[in-house]
């Protein structure tokens, strides 16, 4: 698995595919009334639809589900890729663009009158929450020492409480420490911001079709990373009674 501080590239890419989540995600909420990443969102507004005996948007309820099974897959197709010796990071990495491309390609389709309810855009939604599911997983099992880059919340608690211990803290290893995450996860909680601030600032001017942004960056993010094949050892080569002889007597010598 490579790490997030192999090269200058993969540094950058917490931030990229955090800017990705958060354009999409406010995007999506903005023009369908779907949250893609912050399935959290979807939940809450969902029960409080449950409560209030309102009808729910058939998305919301499709979300949650259908998240976690992109999940299981994209789980299934890492470990596919292992097994073949490729490194699946940039192999999810395409899976996700490929998605967001198709996210966007839908709702230039459907044109800037179809309704959030229309059944095209209930599907371009969720290929939005699939891509996102995407994201999740591959910075968890194809990117190591890597923050989350859809999940805010505890990347905020994280830096808040890194950085009081770097400005406050007495013992230097703790302070060490906190520097260490801090310079990790920065750039995720910097991403999201830009990518919000941006996302609606164009989703107020071009609607949907500022899906391009994250689509853009989704491909920026796959043009960062090589194309990788592991070249693993075989399992060793059995060797004659003879040979196993001469080498346990080599190795007593």
């Amino acid at each position: 698995m490579p790490s997030v501080d192999d090269s200058l590239r993969t540094k950058w890419l917490p931030f990229i595919l955090s800017f990705v989540a958060g354009s999409v995600d406010v995007i999506g909420f903005l023009g369908l009334g779907l949250f893609t990443a912050h399935i959290t969102g979807n939940l809450v507004i969902l029960a409080a639809h449950i409560v209030d005996r309102s009808e729910a948007s058939p998305a919301l309820m499709i979300s949650v589900p259908l998240f976690i099974g992109v999940l299981a897959l994209t789980r299934l197709l890492a470990e596919g890729l292992e097994r073949a010796r490729i490194s699946p990071l940039r192999g999810l990495l395409l899976v996700q663009s490929m998605l967001l491309c198709a996210f966007l390609a839908m709702c230039v389709a459907a044109g800037p009158g179809a309704g959030a309810d229309a059944p095209s855009m209930m599907a371009a939604g969720m290929l939005g929450v699939s891509a996102m599911a995407v994201q999740n997983a591959l910075v968890r099992i194809a990117l190591r020492g890597a923050p989350a880059t859809a999940v805010m919340t505890t990347n905020i608690t994280l830096l808040t409480a890194d950085v009081g211990e770097i400005v406050l803290g007495q013992h230097p290893d703790r302070v060490a420490k906190a520097r260490e995450r801090a310079k990790h996860t920065w750039p995720a909680v910097a991403g999201f911001v830009l990518g919000c601030a941006v996302g609606a600032l164009c989703t107020a001017k071009f609607g949907l079709l500022s899906l391009i942004l994250p689509v853009g960056f989704s491909l920026i993010a796959l043009a960062s990373v090589r194309p990788g094949i592991r070249h693993d050892r075989g399992p060793p080569v059995r060797c004659g009674r003879g040979q196993e002889a001469l080498e346990e007597h080599t190795g007593q010598d």
